[in-house]
């Protein structure tokens, strides 16, 4: 039994071209008559399809030899999924297209409708990944295109559904709204996928998202294209299933073709292109395919299928289809076939000669390029006109009102700021709308802007986030709402996987700028559970490129909010907004009607620059340096009072930005006192930056005389009542750290 099953493939396939007689003079006639009776595909337009096709397949088999000889990196090919190139003619380059790995044939079809691509050189350059490649610069085998449309999708085992549903939601909503948009606002969205795809968690969240807007009357112009090849990876998906399950689906329509037939695949994809456009409805069509070559160049089938099996299948490719449905009605004759079958593959083998030539990434700079921060004095923050702001603060400008305030109540205000500021600017989530949502920070901003830029979403945080993205990609300015900082982890991979990554897998050529409001961290009172109560960003700080902003108080909250709303429409970046929910309500800091911890407004040109922490210090507070954020800043300086009357003079540092993490300030800090105590509210096992910052200080030369110390939380869930006081870092856990710290030789 033969272990690489490409030659076996390829010989069915030339040996068609080789003995096929030619045209049946019954089924000939002119190149602009259907192909076959009752059918809207032309002989000429079927000739196109079988070209890009047929490159789709040669890019593949060249993709396997370049990786023999050690020239290419990638090896998960389109061949037999080749009619998926209907979609690629058929649809405009203005729809955006969010594309499975076997989409070959369809980029192969639209590439050669733009305007200067060179759609097989390009794609060499991908397979080689030099970094010329045209899209992700060597950084990732991807289909993509700024000027086709096409988005990069890295993982597309329906991670990026919820997104497609996302644009689709965004294009009617900016027409209504009467908002420029950078692409026609009848356009739709196609979103390709396989089978196994369809049972993942996150693709039934794009399912579900876009049946949902359906069921409720709004438009959501998608087109979920599922490529049925019967197996993933070597699991086989049971015959039937796929339609017995979306042909069911309320709000979905279903449309279905053979994959192995053009002409049917062509027709059906027409008519259902022609429903979603028209009705703005979301549709789910059924291509059935097949897969040849095995999931990769990795994967040795004939573990896991039989040779009749593999027999069975290659007998069923698409392309041979194709290559005798054009021969027999004359469409094209053998010889020609022939002639651009030879031409093709030389053209797509001497691309890949070229390609493997041509320059790769050699340097980690160039690789973490497109994740670079901007520089903090090139964000500005959008101001709204005078009047405007009058009129939205009932006459009186916050900043004008001598009053302090709370840290909600100055987000809230931050928030109809910004929104007024850019009227690309959208705030969701569950409950935000009329509710003002969970803690009411968002409350009177729907009485404010109207239900088309404040609204609620589905109970659903994959759809609010791969909603966001589609609102960031089409140049808005979105403010999604997460409720609690442990429902972030039920749709991480939308930030990690999908957000976070766009540009630098487009190498910046495609960004979906956002600020992702989160109410997070403990110190309830015991009041929620775990649940309510998580205290861990570790599976944050380690995603590339983020920015993570976390204010203690009011001021800081507002400026900070400004920042990242520059960060985001001025550089495409992904900002976490973590707010401290303990700290919402909270005046006081000291005494019971001190009001410390209320703050006045800044004026609108003021912002906080990104990852300037804030320092609390006064003239010889040189025993000790406390560092911490948010509820852990409050903490902090409580304890400073304390400590100061047992004779420590504390400085502290609140971070107020987790990434980029101020570690410069805290060195210099550090050399001032000599000692660093690190108060962390997270867990202790990777649950907060406190290790980040230890080890920063560790290795650094200039401070290795500084004394150091943290304290955590403890690996534990938080759970409820008094209990949750035993596992989370309390004021006085603070004071003994510190006298402990102080009370030893000052190193």
């Amino acid at each position: 039994m033969s272990i690489r099953r490409e030659h076996k493939v390829q010989e069915r396939f030339e040996r068609v071209l080789a003995e096929h007689q030619g045209a049946d003079p019954a089924r000939t006639g002119p190149l602009d008559a259907p192909i076959v009776t009752g059918s809207t595909l032309t002989r000429r337009n079927a000739v196109r399809l079988f070209e890009a096709a047929l490159q789709s397949r040669l890019q593949d088999l060249e993709a396997r030899r370049m990786k023999d000889e050690g020239r290419s990196y990638y090896t998960i090919g389109s061949s037999g999924h080749e009619a998926n190139v209907v979609f690629g003619h058929l649809l405009r380059t203005t729809d955006p297209a969010l594309l499975h790995y076997r989409s070959g044939a369809f980029m192969a079809a639209r590439a050669r409708r733009g305007r200067g691509e060179t759609p097989i050189f390009d794609t060499m350059l991908s397979f080689a990944a030099s970094a010329e490649d045209p899209i992700s610069g060597g950084r990732h085998k991807v289909f993509g295109s700024r000027s086709l449309w096409v988005p990069p999708q890295t993982s597309t085992i329906a991670s990026h559904l919820p997104k497609a549903f996302g644009m689709a939601f965004v294009i009617a909503r900016l027409k209504r709204l009467a908002l420029p948009s950078p692409i026609p606002d009848d356009s739709i969205v196609y979103c390709s996928f396989g089978d196994a795809s369809s049972n993942h968690a996150t693709g039934l969240a794009g399912f579900n998202a876009a049946a949902s807007a359906a069921l409720q009357r709004q438009p959501c112009p998608v087109i979920f294209a599922c490529e049925d090849n019967g197996i993933g990876i070597s699991t086989k998906t049971p015959q039937g299933a796929i339609e017995r399950r979306f042909r069911a689906w309320p709000g979905l329509t279903y449309f279905g073709a053979d994959g192995r037939d053009l002409a049917e695949s062509w027709d059906a994809a027409r008519t259902a292109i022609e429903f979603c456009r028209r009705t703005r409805q979301p549709v789910f069509f059924h291509l059935r395919t097949v897969r040849l070559m095995g999931h990769a160049g990795s994967d040795v089938e004939t573990v896991y299928r039989s040779e009749d099996e593999l027999e069975r299948t290659e007998s069923q490719d698409p392309l041979i289809a194709f290559a005798e449905l054009l021969l027999g009605t004359g469409a094209i004759e053998p010889a020609g076939l022939r002639a651009l079958y030879e031409d093709q593959r030389t053209r797509i083998a001497r691309a890949g000669a070229e390609a493997s030539r041509r320059r790769k990434i050699t340097s980690a700079a160039q690789v973490g390029q497109p994740l670079e921060l901007p520089r903090p004095e090139s964000l500005a923050p959008r101001i709204a006109p005078r009047e405007r702001r009058l009129e939205l603060f009932g006459g009186k400008l916050p900043e004008d009102d001598p009053r302090p305030r709370h840290l909600a109540f100055r987000i809230s205000q931050a928030l109809k700021d910004l929104l007024a500021a850019h009227p690309e600017a959208f705030l969701f989530g569950e409950d935000v709308a009329r509710k003002g949502g969970v803690y009411h920070v968002t409350t009177g901003l729907f009485d404010a802007f109207g239900a088309g830029r404040v609204f609620n979403t589905i109970l659903d945080e994959t759809t609010i986030l791969g909603l966001a993205q589609a609102f960031g990609t089409l140049g808005c300015l979105p403010f999604p709402e997460i409720q609690y900082l442990a429902y972030v982890h039920n749709a991480l991979d939308q930030i990690r996987g999908e957000a976070a990554s766009l540009q630098f897998f487009s190498e910046g050529r495609f960004a979906n700028p956002m600020v992702v409001r989160i109410a997070g961290y403990a110190y309830q009172k015991g009041f929620g559970g775990h649940f309510h109560n998580d205290n861990s960003v570790g599976a944050l700080l380690d995603i590339p490129g983020l920015i993570i902003a976390s204010p203690a108080r009011g001021d800081d909250a507002v400026g900070m909010l400004r920042t990242c709303a520059a960060a985001a429409i001025q550089a495409g970046k992904v900002c976490l907004f973590i707010e401290p929910i303990a700290l919402y309500m909270t005046k006081d800091l000291h005494t019971k009607g001190d009001g410390l911890w209320e703050c006045r407004y800044p004026p609108p040109s003021e912002s906080v620059p990104l990852g300037e922490p804030r320092a609390y210090v006064a003239e010889g507070d040189d025993d000790l340096l406390i560092v911490s954020w948010a509820n852990g800043a409050y903490m902090s300086l409580q304890a400073r009072e304390k400590l100061a009357g047992l004779g420590i003079r504390a400085r502290v540092l609140d971070l107020r930005w987790l990434a980029p993490l101020p570690i410069a300030a805290i060195k210099r800090h550090a050399q001032a006192t000599g000692r660093v105590l690190v108060v962390d509210e997270c867990r202790t096992s990777g649950g907060g930056p406190s290790a980040a910052i230890l080890a920063a200080l560790a290795e650094d030369e200039d401070c290795r005389d500084v004394s150091v110390r943290r304290i955590t939380g403890i690996d534990s869930y938080v759970p409820l009542a008094e209990a949750a006081n035993l596992v989370l870092v309390q004021p006085e856990d603070v004071i003994r750290a510190a006298q402990a710290l102080c009370s030893g030789v000052r190193a």
